[in-house]
């Protein structure tokens, strides 16, 4: 709390307090009158006095406020008329604490008694003291003399006021950037200012709003109030016709009037914040659609360099650069087209005369009005702005827009190293295009590639096929010879050949094998008998597979009709390989193993 500066002054009938509180908001005093007892509060101001007298609130008292010199007057009645209070001056001793007038011993022992016999009664009094502590230290203010103020650095509308934030710590942080706005110079904070903004821009965001712009083209695509004002003149130089709320018209009618007097630098630091302060309103204005929101005081004064940093420029091109980094560096939307925007809206504001720029800084005022603490940016630049413009010829305010618009906007300008950023980015998305290209082909080929190698592999399997069929039949009809010839019973029966296999349902075999010869395979050749290992490890292997085949049709026998069991077992596991047969896991035991029936014994019988 900041005890403000005070005065107290009597008559017969009032007490009179004149209470200094600049930079403060109208709608904001409280009062509290109790006798002897008068708090005063107006944020960031408290002033809680002990008076030598009795006072009254009985519907007497008046008050009035001085906006300019921020003096608030206050007539109290005195609850006994004529009475003269004593010990006005003695300023040190009103502020003290109620009850500190008089010693008191620093250890006092409260007992029941003092309690009231009541328990209950004392933790009462005891929890209402501890809610808070009104009883706080306060100062007296003393006034800056001019040589001390001399020294302190310029700012605020034309670079008029100092010393304010000397005392306004607590709501500095809140207001604006810089730590120390009294003793830092405007280079200082120049050099500041860009520091930070360099700290600040993120690449990520700027890219992301550049490469998807949905949300701002349709920004872009938006039609502002003024809009409608600039297509409406009909020759260059003539003010467009604006219509004023009845809010605004209140407003108008509560600003003192005054004059200022501006040397010429000051009159082109004037202008030029003028121009930074409404590339900072267009841009909010776009942004928000012409609905403002809460973050609508923060967007206009953090991208404003004037209401930011106190910033004071010295050209244009000073004024566009400022603004468009703080653009790329602070907002939802960071895109260089939203600049661009911005300077065609102020532009138009500026071509539609000192009526549309009064009402831009109407809107502004009303923003800052209604945000706490950013009401301080009034007192220091909107409100001197809005009384100033007024009085200002038109066509000075007309004549800023051609400057504005002549004056070249490159992304080189800002010092962020956009054009590189975007090179690369842009290098990377060809790069991310051409990998992309480059896989659909490489996956088609690799799709031909392993289609050929099937269907050669298929194709040779086809050929095996062929050859293992015409084996078969080569063999039939040497059998079918060696038969008609009357050889003997082995060799006959060793070239008979049984008839080929069919494939097992595909249904009935989950689990087809590569057509590869079987380990198990015996390839038998006229004249020659298995060889009794290779037969026993057959009968092994066939103990964990079985080889699905269709049953022997008649007909394909030898001569004497009957084969032995190695041979069967082992034509039957050559034609197996050969026709591609499925193999499946199965717990039977020796599943070739075959039984003589009784006609095959009865024919060998014949034979013997």
């Amino acid at each position: 709390m900041i005890t403000p500066a005070f005065e107290l002054s009597q008559d017969s009938q009032y007490l009179i307090l004149s209470i200094r509180v600049p930079y403060t908001r109208t709608s904001d005093f409280d009062l509290y009158i109790d006798g002897a007892d008068f708090k005063f509060y107006a944020k960031p101001y408290f002033l809680r006095l002990s008076l030598p007298g009795r006072i009254v609130e009985d519907g007497r008292e008046k008050a009035t406020f001085d906006i300019d010199k921020g003096l608030f007057t206050l007539q109290v009645p005195k609850e006994t008329d004529g009475e003269q209070f004593e010990g006005l001056q003695m300023l040190t001793s009103l502020l003290a604490p109620k009850g500190s007038r008089s010693a008191q011993p620093l250890v006092e022992d409260i007992s029941m008694e003092a309690c009231g016999g009541s328990v209950g009664a004392c933790g009462e009094e005891e929890e209402d003291e501890e809610e808070y502590d009104w009883q706080v230290e306060q100062e007296v203010y003393m006034e800056s003399s001019e040589a001390e103020l001399g020294f302190l650095q310029k700012y605020g509308f034309g670079n008029q006021r100092s010393g304010v934030f000397a005392r306004l710590q607590e709501e500095l942080t809140d207001v604006i950037d810089v730590t120390n706005p009294e003793e830092t110079t405007a280079g200082e904070r120049r050099r500041a200012r860009q520091y930070a903004e360099s700290s600040a821009f993120c690449s990520d965001h700027y890219l992301a709003d550049l490469f998807e712009d949905d949300e701002i083209q349709r920004l872009l695509r938006f039609c502002p109030w003024w809009a409608e004002l600039s297509c409406s003149l009909d020759q260059e130089g003539e003010e467009a016709v604006v219509c004023f709320t009845d809010d605004e018209k209140d407003q108008l009618r509560k600003f003192t009037n005054r004059s200022y007097l501006l040397d010429k630098m000051t009159r082109q630091h004037t202008w030029l914040s003028l121009v930074d302060i409404l590339l900072a309103y267009t841009y909010e204005v776009r942004t928000t659609e012409g609905e403002h929101n809460v973050e609508s005081p923060w967007t206009i004064r953090k991208l404003s360099g004037t209401l930011c940093w106190l910033e004071t420029y010295s050209s244009m091109q000073e004024v566009l650069v400022s603004f468009g980094r703080r653009v790329l560096c602070f907002p939802l939307y960071r895109h260089f087209d939203l600049i661009s925007a911005a300077v065609r809206d102020t532009a138009r504001i500026l071509q539609s005369g000192k009526a549309c720029v009064l009402k831009c800084l109407l809107d502004i005022h009303k923003t800052f009005r209604e945000n706490d603490p950013a009401y301080i940016l009034n007192d220091l630049y909107i409100t001197d702005y809005c009384i100033w413009i007024q009085r200002v010829k038109s066509r000075k305010v007309t004549a800023l827009a051609g400057p504005l618009q002549k004056i070249s906007r490159c992304k080189k300008d800002l010092g962020l190293e956009l054009d590189e950023l975007e090179q690369a980015a842009a290098m990377v998305e060809k790069d991310e295009e051409q990998r992309s290209r480059s896989s659909g082909p490489q996956t088609l080929a690799g799709d031909c590639s392993s289609r050929s190698d099937s269907s050669s592999s298929s194709n040779d399997s086809s050929e095996e096929s062929d050859d293992s069929e015409a084996d078969r039949q080569g063999c039939t009809h040497s059998a079918e010879g060696g038969g008609a010839g009357g050889g003997g019973r082995g060799g006959e029966k060793a070239k008979a050949s049984p008839p080929p296999l069919q494939p097992r349902p595909l249904h009935a075999s989950p689990t087809p094998l590569p057509r590869q010869p079987l380990p198990t395979t015996v390839t038998l050749s006229a004249g020659r008998k298995p060889d009794p290992l290779i037969q026993e490890l057959g009968e092994q292997v066939a103990e964990e597979l079985w080889i699905s085949q269709a049953q022997p049709r008649a007909g394909h026998t030898g001569d004497d009709g009957s084969a032995t069991e190695a041979e069967r077992s082992g034509s039957q596991l050559a034609a197996a390989s050969s026709a591609g047969t499925f193999l499946e896991l199965c717990p039977r035991r020796n599943p070739l193993l075959v039984v003589k029936t009784d006609r095959d014994l009865d024919e060998d019988d014949i034979i013997g």
